[in-house]
């Protein structure tokens, strides 16, 4: 299925116009296949970066695997195609727990280093055999498994960055100075309690949070020119093909 983007920020200088999740459903073990058409409003000199990452557990980033990465540039302006292909996660390194059932599939793009854009789809995996679903074994059969990317939910979220060294740095306006009475002052260890509480909410991402509540429920959400490749384009595991669009 396709996934059409919209222009999800006219002030970048790339575009992702559309992500077509390949071969979906498919086994747990299969490679996962995105075909992306992205624009460039103005030349790149410098590589694109795509990674693709398969969040493990809601309870814990530390259980994310970094499927693969790939490096396209220069970019000449235009529209361009890739299919992007990355062997499926290591199962040894996601808890037993959570191998069944709903988790999170990103795509991040940085350019120099920056991520400007982070597209997301929740992910099912579940047994197609009746018997299997009604009564899982305690041990995941991971050949039994059946993957399948919830592609009518997608969320992109996109970050402003600086996309070469003239580009002057944007800073937020100076905050006026405001003088507070003593008495209005917080005791310190309300301050203290406040912050761990802000620094705990932190560390649990948005797509964490989400992938708790929808576990907790255990119901899946519904969710033109040639490119010319860089020598440095290489990938360990993965495979990428580019077609003129």
């Amino acid at each position: 299925m396709t996934v059409v983007l919209t222009d999800n920020d006219m002030a970048s200088r790339v575009n992702v116009c559309s992500v077509n999740i390949l071969d979906n459903p498919s086994t747990f073990t299969a490679q996962f296949k995105l075909e992306i058409t992205f624009e460039v409003f103005e030349y790149l000199p410098n590589d694109l970066e795509w990674e693709l990452v398969y969040v493990g557990s809601a309870k814990s980033s530390s259980y994310d695997q970094v499927l693969d990465s790939a490096l396209v540039g220069p970019v000449p302006e235009g529209r361009h195609k890739f299919v992007f292909a990355v062997d499926a996660p290591d199962p040894a390194k996601i808890p037993v727990q959570d191998l069944v059932g709903v988790t999170v599939l990103l795509l991040r793009c940085k350019y120099n280093g920056q991520e400007f854009i982070n597209l997301g789809w929740f992910v099912s995996n579940d047994y197609e055999d009746p018997e299997l679903k009604e009564n899982p074994p305690a041990k995941p059969i991971i050949e039994k498994l059946t993957r399948t990317v919830q592609t009518d939910d997608l969320r992109v979220t996109s970050f402003p960055i600086k996309w070469d060294e003239n580009q002057p740095d944007e800073y937020p306006p100076e905050q006026e100075q405001v003088e507070v009475d003593e008495a209005d002052l917080m005791p310190l260890e309300d301050v203290v309690d406040e912050e761990e509480k802000q620094e705990e909410e932190e560390v649990m991402s948005k797509w964490q949070k989400t992938l708790l509540k929808l576990q907790g429920t255990h119901q899946p959400r519904k969710m033109s020119q040639k490119m010319d490749l860089h020598p440095r384009m290489t990938k360990l595991r993965g495979i990428i093909s580019a077609y003129n669009f």
